[in-house]
């Protein structure tokens, strides 16, 4: 894809994350560094937790030193977290040598998701046989939200608790909801408006009712309201390798891999 997406799908993580982690954290790192976007509300929810590389056409040596920086920047801090590159903004030569240059600064591949963005809106209003929906915005629903949310990472109940339970953007600000079966919370998603889109950000199911489409139900249930509310017609995500063939159906397009790297043990 062009570097326009990529780009695109940088500023866009960069600017929610931002205001997630000053949510989380009215003291939290947000600093712009060069090369280097922070986004670090020191919290036990990894997510919050994060550094971007920043900027196009880095040669390698230009990123082995950012990835170095980056590194430095995380050991610096109380709780783990994500160095995040986005592969297609880097140059040819530092993408084929980013392996590498992550070794020498002392970081561990985690997992790889990938940018997706998409002229889609407005959406017809979603239905699912064995869902009824709910908006969150109060905090047992963002407690069942933040539940969810570490049910399906694998992270304690805590963790998610600690970075959702108490906060104030996803139920104020975010058009936030929940699948319901049976009155029991088994997805979530959220979408908020950044900069002329809708970004769609925490989309979960619970990992013992996936293969259902109640993560799509409700991704679709949350991009319908924030569009109504709104009237954007672009949208943009993120998407981990377990969703990735769920967003196409729905109408986004992949644009750059990202990266997710944490600190070697």
């Amino acid at each position: 894809m062009g570097t326009a997406q990529s780009v695109e799908s940088l500023e866009q993580l960069t600017t929610v994350w931002r205001a997630a982690v000053l949510d989380r954290n009215p003291e939290a790192d947000v600093r712009d560094l060069p090369g280097l976007a922070v986004r670090w509300a020191d919290c036990r929810f990894a997510f919050w937790n994060c550094v971007a590389l920043t900027g196009t056409g880095a040669d390698a040596a230009l990123v082995e030193q950012r990835l170095c920086r980056a590194a430095d920047l995380m050991r610096a801090k109380q709780h783990p977290g994500y160095l995040l590159v986005f592969e297609d903004l880097l140059g040819e030569e530092a993408r084929a040598a980013l392996g590498s240059a992550a070794e020498k600064a002392g970081l561990a591949h985690g997992f790889r998701g990938i940018g997706m963005a998409g002229d889609l809106l407005p959406l017809p209003e979603p239905h699912h046989p064995e869902l009824t929906f709910e908006r969150v915005t109060t905090d047992r629903q963002l407690r069942a939200y933040a539940d969810l949310n570490s049910r399906a990472y694998g992270m304690p109940l805590e963790d998610g608790r600690d970075g959702l339970v108490g906060t104030r953007l996803w139920t104020e600000r975010a058009y936030a909801y929940l699948g319901v079966r049976d009155g029991v919370p088994v997805a979530g998603a959220a979408t908020l408006e950044a900069d002329g889109r809708l970004f769609v950000a925490l989309v979960v199911t619970d990992p013992d009712q996936q293969r259902r489409g109640y993560g799509e139900a409700v991704t679709r249930k949350a991009l319908y309201e924030g569009g109504r509310a709104t009237g954007l017609t672009r949208a943009t995500l993120h998407a981990t390798p377990a969703g990735a063939p769920v967003y196409p159906r729905i109408g986004f397009v992949p644009n750059t891999p990202v990266h997710f790297y944490g600190l070697r043990e």
